[in-house]
């Protein structure tokens, strides 16, 4: 029984370790893959929201000081703008994001379930979206249906273009599957009156994102005080602090099975002593030592509590793996932004959890086996 509670803490341990760490990095590569590791735009005192942006030059000597740091992939260039969708008498609002054809699509390729993502025309403005699966829902759309596309002006005026839906996206992440749909950045800039060196903000990928906000506050003391550079976990920080108490509940789950584990070997090494008081009784009289006669059960437990944690890792791992390839644990997409349970095994942690229940339980079998100075041979014997 002791061998066998043990093997279920330490599976349960591993297992939900590497849930979390899938939800984790799932839910934080959809961040950073839609929106890159930190956003330059212009300073936010003349900034309109996380809507429309303020109009700057894109510079080669500002892109050359963000690329010139070790940490950088890649810099990107956006634009956003609000506009109207209508299909038939079907309509929905949608902010734009355009991109160009230098945008790199393969970070959010498994975003795109349905068509292609938008083409780039080399003489004018591309003329196809890509909307969200919920978008298309909402206005009776698919894939090869041309939509009218309504953008209004701060002078209240208003322009329309007719453009193609190349392609459906969807993410899981509500906000962004409401909200947002891909085109031509020199669409925007052609409704917003721009020229073609004009652009709202700059996307920075990094090779670590874990640098994003140190990096973030760099870049905003090098850059030109017309331009604001922010890390995407201080513009959503929601979500962020959301997968940060993920991270603590790991944790805390971790300390209280560590707990139930050490709970289960002390109640299994006062039953061997129990069963044992005879043989306790009959080494003392042979003239054993208190702490020689502990070292014996603390060694026979520690041997039980070794054979579960080996169990219980083969086990998690296990039900990892079949998590991996089945996928058979699904979740609620709009609550969770993932619709199946992520695994992501890290050896490290899983040596480290072991080692720790190893020796929190090995540790904590000192304090019960400590009965055993209590116990007289004589009454022991006689007890027989």
């Amino acid at each position: 029984m002791a061998i066998g509670a043990t093997a279920i803490s330490v599976a349960v341990m591993i297992v939900a370790a590497s849930f979390m760490n899938g939800f984790q990095e799932v839910v934080q590569q959809k961040m950073f893959g839609f929106w890159g590791h930190i956003r330059i735009q212009h300073s936010v005192e003349v900034h309109k929201g996380l809507t429309e942006e303020e109009a700057f030059i894109d510079s080669d000597s500002t892109l050359q000081l963000i690329r010139r740091l070790p940490d950088v992939i890649s810099v990107e260039k956006y634009a956003t703008k609000s506009a109207i969708l209508k299909n038939k008498t079907s309509i929905e609002s949608s902010l734009l994001k355009g991109v160009d054809s230098t945008f790199s699509f393969d970070r959010i390729h498994a975003f795109l379930v349905d068509g292609q993502w938008p083409s780039f025309s080399d003489s004018s403005y591309g003329r196809e979206l890509v909307i969200s699966t919920k978008t298309a829902q909402r206005i009776e759309a698919q894939t090869g249906d041309s939509l009218l596309v309504f953008f209004f002006r701060e002078d209240g005026s208003r322009s329309a273009r007719k453009l193609k839906i190349a392609g459906l996206f969807k993410t899981g992440i509500e906000e962004y599957d409401r909200n947002f749909t891909f085109c031509d950045i020199r669409l925007i800039q052609r409704m917003n009156n721009w020229t073609k060196d004009q652009i709202g903000a700059y996307e920075v990928h990094l090779k670590n994102p874990e640098k994003a906000d140190a990096i973030a506050r760099q870049l905003y003391e090098e850059l030109p005080q017309s331009l604001y550079a922010r890390s995407i976990r201080e513009i959503y920080p929601n979500i962020f602090d959301w997968l940060s108490l993920q991270h603590q509940i790991k944790q805390l789950l971790i300390i209280i099975l560590t707990l139930i584990a050490a709970v289960n070997l002390i109640t299994s090494i006062l039953i061997l002593i129990m069963e044992r008081t005879v043989m306790t009784g009959i080494l003392k009289a042979l003239g054993a030592r208190n702490a020689t006669i502990q070292m014996i059960f603390v060694f026979h437990t520690a041997l039980i509590a070794a054979s579960g944690i080996v169990i219980g890792t083969a086990l998690g791992i296990l039900l990892c793996w079949i998590q991996a390839e089945t996928g058979f644990i699904q979740l609620n997409e709009d609550a969770y932004f993932i619709s199946t349970a992520a695994v992501r095994i890290i050896p490290e942690q899983i040596v480290l959890i072991d080692l720790v229940t190893w020796v929190v339980c090995t540790l904590t079998l000192l304090l019960p086996s400590l009965v055993i100075r209590n116990i007289n041979p004589t009454k022991a014997i006689r007890f027989k």
